[in-house]
């Protein structure tokens, strides 16, 4: 084997290495960290007032995930249930806030109408005000096919703005993929 064929098929190798490796990491394969885990399992427990339930992770198909404002190619959408009993339903997500990204999760009744909203983890040192539950419960009794405008159905919040406008464009974003889930009856 010559000098430039040896060289050829090392790269090829690297390639092929560097392929394998990365493919082994699509977002289905995704877990959630145990933080985040334990943070959504306790927005579960206060919101339904369980101590035990189980979380069923929901696939949606990939011609319905393409019709819908967020991703839900992870583990992000589940059935909460209890026993036989289904609880209710949370998606869990991501917001951008001014310099990095934040974790939230929108937790629905059986009718898919928001029980609650709760921001789990948020990595900045302004705008924190948005996790206020005083502010987060003007999303609750929101249903699919409703939508919010930011300073008008959703207060403004000063040295939060950014994330305030975020928020509120994601629970958007949720309200309008569930309303496509239901029409496409995925949920």
């Amino acid at each position: 084997m010559s000098k430039e064929n040896k060289y050829v098929f090392l790269i090829g190798i690297i390639i092929f290495g560097v392929s394998f490796f990365l493919s082994g990491f699509s977002s289905s394969d995704l877990k959630l960290s145990p933080r985040l885990q334990e943070k959504l399992n306790n927005a579960v427990k206060t919101t339904f007032e369980v101590e035990t339930f189980r979380l069923e992770n929901i696939k949606i198909p990939n011609e319905v995930n393409a019709k819908t404002p967020v991703e839900f190619g992870g583990e992000n959408l589940f059935k909460i249930s209890q026993d036989s009993q289904t609880l209710g339903y949370v998606y869990l997500g991501q917001a951008p806030s001014m310099k990095n990204i934040f974790d939230y999760v929108v937790l629905f009744t059986n009718d898919m109408h928001i029980k609650k909203s709760k921001v789990l983890i948020y990595r900045e040192d302004y705008g924190r005000q948005i996790g206020s539950q005083r502010w987060l419960k003007q999303f609750i009794g929101k249903k699919s096919g409703d939508t919010l405008v930011y300073s008008k159905d959703v207060d403004a919040i000063s040295g939060a703005t950014i994330s305030a406008k975020s928020m509120t464009k994601a629970i958007n974003d949720v309200l309008a993929s569930i309303k496509t889930l239901q029409e496409n009856r995925t949920i």
